[in-house]
C-alpha cells in the first residue's frame, strides 16, 4: 500500500473542505449504497475518533460517503472530506482510508494528513476548499488523482436541493444548485441553460431571454474555489410518468461539457386526482357553514443544506423558548439571544446554547411566547447566497426543524396563522392594482386552505406547502414590511374563501394565458364544474405568450381587469363559474 502525505495550515476553529478524487482500477464497481457501499473512514485505529470530526461526518470515525451514485472500473468518484480544526494549536497527523462496506480495506485508498493549527495573527480563518492533488504512480485498485493542470473554465456541480423530484402534474418547480469554480477564471457570468434530450418542454424566464437560457446572473464576479447558488424553475408535465429534466451549466458564455444537471422528474398525481385526496382534518370543518378557527399553516421555508453549512442559526426578537418536538423546553432564551441547531444522520438532533452540544432524538422548535414574535434564521440570507435583492430570512411565529426520510432532507419550517402567511406572500407586489391584490389573495387563501383539509403531496415532510413557486411564492416578514398593502388586502378579505357546492374550491392560477384559459379536463383528467375556459381578451390584445399550466385564473389578465374598474369578488367569479364566496373564519 502507498501511503500519500498532504499538509495543511489551518487557524483554530477554521473548517477547510478537501475534495478527494480517487480513480477505480479495480475489477468491482464502487457504489454508495448497498451492503458493500464505499466510504471514507479515519485508519491506522479502528473506529478513532477524529479531533477533527465535524457535523457533517456520519459520526466522529467516518467522515464522507462517496458522492456518485455508483463508479465503474475505470472511473472517477469523489469524496468531500470537511474537516475543522481543534481550538489547541500544533501540529496534528490523520490518516483516512477507503473501505468496501462489509466487505474489505480497499487497497491504495490511504491518505495520510500533516494539519498545523496555528493561531489567527498567522493563518487567516476562512472557509476554504482545497483539492488533493499526488502524482504517485497507480496501486492495485485505485489510484488517487488530482488537477494538476487546471483548466481556464471548469466547474463543478457540489449541491442539488434534490436527487430526485416528485411532483404533481402541471406544478412549477423551483431548483437550486451550487456549482464551485475549479478552474483558474473568474465567473462573470453564470447561465443556467436548457440541453438537448429533455423529456419536458422548458421555457426561459423571461420573453427576450435566448431559446435555451433559463437564467442567468451577471452581479459581481466566482473566484476560481469559490461557491455559486443558482435557483431556476421548471412545470412538470401535465401527465403522469417519469421524465428526466436536462440543464447545462454555462460560465462567461461558454458550455462547461462536464457540468450537466439531470433530474429524474416523477410526476406521481395529475391535478385531478387533488379533487379525491384524503381528508386531513374532521368532515365538519370543510362545511363552509362551519365557521372553523383560524387555520395554522406549516409552511417549509429553506432546505438545510450547504447554503447554511448544513446548519440553522436562529434567533427571536423577543423572549423565545426552545423546544423538542414534545412540547418539553430545554431552554429559556432572551431577545435576540441566538441557538445552533442541526439534524446529524446518526439519527439525532443537535442544539448549542453556547455551552457546547446538546443531543436529542426529537426534532427542535424555535417558539416565541407571544404571537407578535419574528423570528431570524440567522445564517441564511439570500443577498449572500442568490444574489436578492433583501435577505428575506425573518418569519411570524414558529419556526421548527426537522428532518425527514422520504426524501433525505432537513427543512426549516414556519407555523405561522394563515393571515399572518399572506401577509407575507410574494405572489404579487406593492405597486398592482389593489383589487387584483385582493383577487389574489383570496384564491391563494382558498389554495392554502385546501392543501391544509387534505393530506398533499408534502405530508411527509411535515408541512402543508412550500415557501417557492411549486406551491405558493411566500417570503415572510421582510416582504410583508416592504408591502404592507398585501397584509391590508388580507385583512379587507380576512377569511374569505371561494366555495362551490357547500365546499371549498380547488382554485388553480397561473401567470398568463394566450387568449383564453383552458378547461380543467383540457390539461388534466376530470371535469371540474367551477373551471371552464374563458377568453382573455387582454391577454390577446398584447399577443400574451401562455406562462403556466393555463388552468383557472390569469394573473396578467386579472390584473388587466382590475386596472379596468372590476371588483375582486367580480373577478374571482368571472374565471369560477358558479361559486360562493364565503368567510370561513373571523
Amino acid at each position: 500500500m502507498v501511503n500519500t502525505n498532504f499538509s495543511y495550515t489551518l487557524a483554530p476553529g477554521e473548517t477547510k473542505t478537501i475534495e478527494i478524487a480517487y480513480k477505480n482500477i479495480g475489477k468491482t464497481t464502487w457504489t454508495k449504497k448497498g451492503k458493500e457501499y464505499v466510504s471514507l473512514y479515519t485508519f491506522d485505529a479502528k473506529d478513532r475518533k477524529s479531533v477533527f470530526a465535524t457535523k457533517t461526518w456520519l459520526d466522529a470515525a467516518h467522515p464522507a460517503l462517496l458522492k456518485e451514485v455508483s463508479v465503474k472500473k475505470g472511473a472517477t468518484g469523489h469524496f468531500l472530506l470537511t474537516l475543522k480544526a481543534p481550538i489547541k494549536v500544533g501540529t496534528y497527523k490523520e490518516s483516512f482510508d477507503l473501505l468496501a462496506e462489509n466487505l474489505t480495506w480497499i487497497p491504495g485508498g490511504e491518505i495520510k494528513l500533516n494539519l498545523e493549527v496555528k493561531k489567527p495573527e498567522i493563518a487567516k480563518s476562512t472557509k476554504t476548499n482545497a483539492k488533493v492533488v499526488s502524482n504517485q504512480a497507480p496501486t492495485p485498485n485505485v489510484a488517487l488523482i488530482g488537477t494538476t493542470n487546471a483548466q481556464p473554465l471548469s466547474g463543478l456541480l457540489l449541491l442539488r436541493s434534490a436527487k430526485t423530484i416528485a411532483a404533481d402534474a402541471g406544478e412549477q418547480i423551483a431548483f437550486k444548485v451550487g456549482v464551485k469554480n475549479t478552474g483558474t477564471v473568474a465567473w462573470s457570468t453564470r447561465e443556467i441553460r436548457a440541453s438537448d434530450g429533455n423529456d419536458i418542454a422548458l421555457a426561459s424566464v423571461s420573453s427576450t431571454a435566448p431559446p435555451k437560457q433559463v437564467t442567468i446572473n451577471t452581479n459581481g464576479t466566482v473566484p476560481s474555489g469559490a461557491l455559486e447558488f443558482m435557483t431556476f424553475a421548471f412545470t412538470a408535465p401535465p401527465k403522469k410518468g417519469s421524465y428526466l429534466v436536462k440543464y447545462q451549466f454555462a460560465a462567461n458564455g461558454v458550455v462547461l461539457p462536464d457540468l450537466t444537471i439531470d433530474i429524474p422528474l416523477d410526476v406521481t398525481s395529475d391535478a385531478g386526482d387533488l379533487l379525491g385526496s384524503p381528508l386531513a382534518v374532521d368532515q365538519s370543518q370543510m362545511d363552509e357553514m362551519h365557521v372553523i378557527a383560524e387555520p395554522i399553516v406549516r409552511v417549509g421555508v429553506l432546505i438545510v443544506d450547504e447554503e447554511t453549512a448544513n446548519e440553522a442559526i436562529v434567533s427571536c426578537d423577543k423572549n423565545w423558548t426552545l423546544q423538542d418536538g414534545n412540547g418539553t423546553i430545554l431552554s429559556n432564551e432572551l431577545p435576540n439571544q441566538s441557538v445552533i441547531a442541526f439534524y446529524n444522520k446518526s439519527g439525532l438532533y443537535y442544539y448549542d446554547l453556547g455551552q457546547g452540544l446538546v443531543s436529542t432524538p426529537s426534532y427542535l422548535r424555535f417558539v416565541p411566547n407571544t404571537s407578535d414574535s419574528v423570528c431570524k434564521i440567522e445564517n441564511f440570507d439570500k443577498r449572500k447566497t442568490r444574489h436578492a435583492a433583501y435577505a428575506e430570512n425573518t418569519f411570524r411565529n414558529i419556526l421548527e426543524i426537522r428532518y425527514n426520510s422520504s426524501f433525505d432532507r432537513t427543512w426549516m419550517i414556519n407555523e405561522v396563522p394563515m393571515e399572518q402567511y399572506l401577509a407575507g406572500l410574494g405572489e404579487t407586489s406593492e405597486l398592482s392594482n389593489y383589487e387584483f391584490k385582493k383577487t389574489l389573495i383570496t384564491i391563494a387563501r382558498t389554495f392554502a386552505l385546501y392543501q391544509w383539509e387534505r393530506a398533499t403531496k408534502h405530508a411527509k415532510e411535515f408541512f402543508h406547502m412550500n415557501s417557492t413557486g411549486d406551491d405558493q411564492v411566500y417570503k415572510g416578514y421582510d416582504y410583508e414590511m416592504r408591502n404592507p398593502s398585501i397584509g391590508r388586502a388580507a385583512a379587507d378579505t380576512h377569511g374569505v374563501t371561494v366555495n362551490f357546492d357547500g365546499r371549498t374550491a380547488i382554485t388553480p392560477y397561473f401567470s398568463r394565458s394566450d387568449g383564453r384559459t383552458r378547461d380543467w379536463g383540457e390539461v388534466w383528467h376530470g371535469t371540474v364544474d367551477w373551471i371552464k375556459s374563458v377568453p382573455c381578451p387582454c391577454d390577446l390584445a398584447n399577443g400574451r405568450t401562455l406562462w403556466g399550466h393555463g388552468v383557472g385564473l390569469s394573473a396578467s389578465e386579472a390584473l388587466c381587469m382590475a386596472n379596468q374598474g372590476k371588483k375582486w369578488d367580480e373577478i374571482i367569479r368571472y374565471f369560477y363559474q358558479g361559486i360562493d364566496l364565503k368567510k370561513r373564519w373571523n
